[in-house]
């Protein structure tokens, strides 16, 4: 059996101690964040935050286990709606939505990826795909209107601080995020580097060999499904509290896209890799707008065509690139001087 190539940079991850400092002091800044910047600067960023969690699930299908997905936005929102009902008709607290909303999507991330074991590659993206167009027109269905809002969708409340905090909504919605998302990252982390992680990497390098030394392909194909699944959905649910509005039309296809887009730029195969790709998708076509009013979708194809070129493995794959040339460069210099002294 191959080794995943995803490994590497595991043990990598071992002997660099700056690694943790590093860490350490991104969540700090994190949450220095919204004290020095206004509201709504809080609110693009939660969105980052929330995309990043929605990027890590297919990031988790897609780079490590090299299923293509197509169809996130259904996912997403599949997690939005089941929060949305619950707050808006049920009166349910916006906290306890969030594990209905994963174990909701988790069940039907599971059944649909179980059937479509039977499809490979260009297939299993296509399935996906149809089932991302088809869920605007099914959350529109007259039926189900009652619950969904139709065409008009459902207004929710924002949440407030609790226990008498002296914060705005938008940063008390940044801080749980934040908390969700840090807690995700650091669960995706340890799956990958357990038994089950490291099975799901071997399927995408060599499925046959897999199966071969007693890897159960095809539960672990599902699970890794209904896993990527659950963490699109509750990131549709913190979403739809962020937003406070959901509507068919705000999933629409292109939106599964953009998630592709997202991981591909970020890096796949990279747990970080799902923060830069969310930094990516949230600023990126703003930019472009800003830059070209009359042609804003050239610009983005070109900054998105440049980011391609420049960094084929994603800005994660860069960056670690950048950091092991530094390193050979010191260590040469380090030569150096040890040789300028003998």
């Amino acid at each position: 059996m191959m080794r995943p190539r995803s490994l590497a940079p595991i043990a990598l991850l071992r002997h660099r101690p700056a690694v943790p400092v590093i860490s350490a002091l991104a969540l700090g800044a994190a949450v220095l964040l919204p004290f020095v910047v206004s509201d709504y600067r809080a609110f693009e960023v939660t969105q980052v935050i929330i995309q990043a969690i929605a990027l890590l699930g297919l990031n988790l299908l897609t780079g490590y286990n090299g299923q293509i997905s197509l169809g996130h936005g259904a996912f997403y929102a599949t997690g939005a709606y089941t929060a949305a009902i619950l707050m808006s008709r049920f009166d349910v607290a916006y906290w306890l939505t969030l594990p209905c909303a994963a174990v909701v999507c988790l069940g039907v991330g599971f059944s649909f990826g179980w059937p479509a074991l039977r499809l490979e590659s260009s297939y299993l993206a296509l399935a996906t795909f149809a089932l991302g167009v088809s869920m605007p027109q099914v959350l529109k269905y007259k039926h189900l209107a009652p619950w969904t809002g139709g065409v008009q969708g459902l207004t929710l409340d924002k949440p407030e601080a609790p226990w008498g905090l002296p914060i705005s909504p938008d940063q008390w919605l940044y801080f749980f995020c934040l908390a969700i998302m840090v807690v995700l990252f650091a669960c995706a982390r340890t799956f990958l580097r357990g038994h089950a992680g490291l099975s799901v990497q071997a399927i995408r390098e060599h499925p046959v060999a897999a199966a071969a030394v007693g890897i159960d392909v095809p539960m672990y194909k599902a699970l890794t499904f209904g896993i990527s699944a659950m963490y699109a959905g509750i990131a549709g649910a913190l979403s739809a509290m962020s937003v406070q509005f959901v509507s068919p039309d705000s999933f629409a296809a292109l939106l599964s896209v953009t998630f592709l887009v997202g991981i591909v730029v970020g890096g796949l195969s990279s747990v970080s890799g799902a923060i830069y790709g969310s930094i990516f998708i949230q600023f990126a076509p703003k930019v472009a707008s800003d830059v070209s009013k009359a042609a804003p979708g050239v610009v983005y194809g070109l900054v998105l065509l440049g980011s391609v070129y420049l960094m084929p493995l994603g800005i994660a794959g860069g960056l670690k690139r950048l950091a092991e040339l530094v390193r050979e460069r010191a260590r040469g210099m380090s030569r150096k001087r040890r040789r300028s002294h003998v």
